[in-house]
Order: C-alpha cells, then structure tokens, then sequence
C-alpha cells in the first residue's frame, strides 16, 4: 500500500509523473493523475526529480561545524595539517557524536542521502570515532546511509599498533580500511599495502587509499595498487581517494595507467579542488573506472571551507575538467547521484520502482540549470520519509 505520494515530479526533467512509495521504497511511477489510495500526498509541482545525491569520500568525524569559528592555523603540509589536527582536536571535542551529527544534517539538507566516510583510527581515540559515527547515523534514524571506512590519518606503519586498530575496526563492520600515502608518510609503500592488502583479504573488506603524491612518485604507487588488487581476490574492492598525480601525467601514461586500472576494477573519488590538474574522466568513462564525487572534510582543522552541499563538488568537477555541453553537465550530476550508488553498495538503479526511495527536488529547468545554479532543495525524502521542506530540516 502507498504510504506517500510524490504527485507531478519530473525524473532528471522528463515528463511528469507520480512517485508512490511504500515501506521505504519506490513502489510505482506512474503518469501524473493516476493515483491511487494514499496516506500522505506531497505536490511537486512540476519540479525536477533527482535521486539522492551520494557523498563518496568525506571525513564527518573531525568537522567543528555549528561552533564557534576556529581559525586556521599550523603548517600547510600534509604532515603538518596531520600534526596540528592531533594537537588542537581534543580543545574542540573531536570526534564526538553531537559533531558528526551536525555534519549529517547538513548533508540532508542538501540532499545527500548516503555517504562514504573515513573516520580516523590512530592510537590517541582509538575506534572511538568510529563510534561517535555510527551513533549520529542512529540519532538521525539512519536517513543517512553511512558506509564507514576505517582511516589511518597519521599513518600506518610508522605508528605501531595502528594496523591491528584497523584489523579490529574491520572486524567489526568497517566496510572498507584506508590508507595514507605509502611513500611520503609511511616512507614505505610496500609494507604499508602489504600490510593493508592482507587485512583487507582477512576480513572480506575494501581498501579505500588516500593518494597525494604527484607526479612519477604518485604512478608508481597506482603500480603498486594495481599489481595487489590482481594479486587477491580484491578486483572490484579497491578506491583511490584523491589520486592528484593522475591529472599530472602525459597523455601516454595516462591511458597506460587507466586501462590497467579498469581491468583491475579500481574506483577514484575526487573533491575536484580547483588548483588540481584535470583528470582524464573520457578515458576513465571508456575504461571503466568508476568516479565519485565527495564534500573530503568540511569546516574542519585542515580546512575552514565546505558545507555539505555535493552539487556544488559536481559544479567545481564540471568547472575544473571544462564541461559544457547538457550532456557532459547531466554527466557531472550522475556523479553525484547514481554514479555513486557502488561506494556505498548501493543498487545502480534510481529513481525507478523497487529502488530505496531517496528523491531529491529542485526549482530547475532540468539536471544542468540544477548543476550550475544549485538552487535549495525544495523537498528531500530520505528512506521514504521527508526530511526537508523548503530547505529546511523536518522531523
């Protein structure tokens, strides 16, 4: 039986239809005018109709949204943002539960209704993170559906102990383990996959690398990756988070090390920030490696930017690699909606009857006046349920 109607709603600004759902999902799409009984009917009004976007790499553990600004400060290196962050995240009560709640909400707000997230797992909070997480997703009755990937921000091997909190963390339900830059921070990139690698095969879990080496240096630990995930039984089960020195490569290097990464089924999400080199996105499409979308960590010791909003991440993607065409710009969106659904293990197929009901609408024309205005969402139904009316939070 329907229990919400989603009246005159237009599926990526097609022709409009009636959205019936039931129990959490989409049971019906039907031409508007065709209801049927109901216990709740919402008019969309003709408005555009996008799945719920999916935030593929984001950090909700370490955000000090909702509180009073924090100046940025410490040493703008990767190590030096590392130690910084270690050094001031207690004064802010990071991580805590009220805080990644606070970033969830966001995320609804904007319409995200699924999200990948590193949750940082070091010997100073131990799996404590992980906790306060997996306790703000409850708080906000799962409208979020939260992957957790178990995320080793001060390193690997050069913190000993680190690699058993990951095992640990894996053992108990981290879907995926991370990784840092093997060579610039552990200063051994083989023992540090070695080490990754063979918990990830242990425990039946995905790898899910931080990559900010550029260059040659940066290639060569895709090698590395690439020869490993062959090796086990991990094809399809491997991401690199960032991956800067893909866009930094010839033309020749680049088609070398793409062909290898789709026969090897490793996925990419970027946060396209806007000094980065272009990826190859054509090839990456043809080859098939997959491409997320992610908010990395808003408003926090690393960074004061970000608000949670992911079509402005797809904005900044279409901006950075020169989108123009309504065909490359609808490409942009579908990254930050469909193209997401396998970081979060989540069926590809959205916006259609049998699909969790997570529908997204917006004031707009059609998914490219939504990308390059990103107008407020007018109503959000996570789950089945509405969570956001005229922009703002319900319930």
């Amino acid at each position: 039986m329907t229990t919400l109607l989603l009246a005159n709603v237009r599926p990526w600004g097609g022709d409009p239809v009636d959205l019936h759902i039931a129990d959490g999902v989409i049971t019906g799409m039907v031409p508007t005018g065709s209801e049927g009984p109901q216990v709740e009917r919402v008019d969309g009004r003709g408005l555009l109709a996008l799945p719920g976007f999916v935030n593929a790499h984001a950090h909700v553990d370490k955000s000090w949204w909702g509180q009073p600004w924090v100046s940025y400060g410490g040493e703008p290196t990767t190590q030096g943002r590392i130690a910084h962050e270690r050094a001031e995240r207690a004064k802010y009560g990071i991580p805590s539960t009220a805080g990644a709640t606070a970033v969830l909400r966001e995320f609804l707000r904007h319409g995200t209704t699924a999200t990948r997230t590193h949750v940082d797992v070091d010997l100073g909070v131990g799996l404590r993170g992980i906790e306060r997480v997996r306790e703000a997703a409850a708080a906000l009755d799962h409208a979020v559906a939260v992957e957790i990937v178990a995320f080793p921000q001060d390193g690997v091997l050069r913190r000993p102990g680190v690699i058993d909190l990951l095992d640990r963390a894996a053992s108990e339900g981290a879907t995926s383990i991370g990784g840092l830059d093997p060579a610039s921070i552990d200063r051994d990139p083989v023992g540090q996959l070695d080490a990754l690698f063979a918990v990830a095969e242990r425990r039946g879990v995905g790898i899910d690398i931080h990559l900010h080496d550029g260059g040659e240096l940066g290639a060569f630990q895709y090698e590395l990756i690439i020869e490993r995930t062959r090796a086990t039984g991990l094809v399809g089960k491997v991401n690199v988070s960032h991956g800067f020195a893909l866009g930094e490569l010839s033309p020749a290097r680049q088609d070398q090390l793409v062909e290898q990464l789709g026969e090897a089924g490793i996925s990419w999400t970027t946060v396209a920030p806007v000094r980065s080199a272009p990826l190859p996105w054509c090839a990456m499409r043809e080859a098939g490696v997959a491409i997320g979308l992610g908010t990395d960590g808003i408003r926090d010791l690393w960074s004061p930017y970000g608000d949670g909003d992911l079509l402005r991440v797809a904005l900044g993607f279409a901006r950075l690699h020169g989108l123009r065409t309504d065909e490359e710009l609808e490409y942009a969106v579908q990254l930050a909606t469909t193209g997401g659904a396998r970081f979060v293990h989540h069926d590809g197929d959205v916006l259609v009857p049998g699909a969790r009901a997570d529908v997204v609408l917006i004031d707009a024309q059609n998914a490219p006046d939504a990308l390059v205005r990103a107008p407020r969402r007018e109503l959000v139904v996570a789950g089945g349920r509405i969570v956001v009316r005229d922009g703002d939070l319900v319930g």
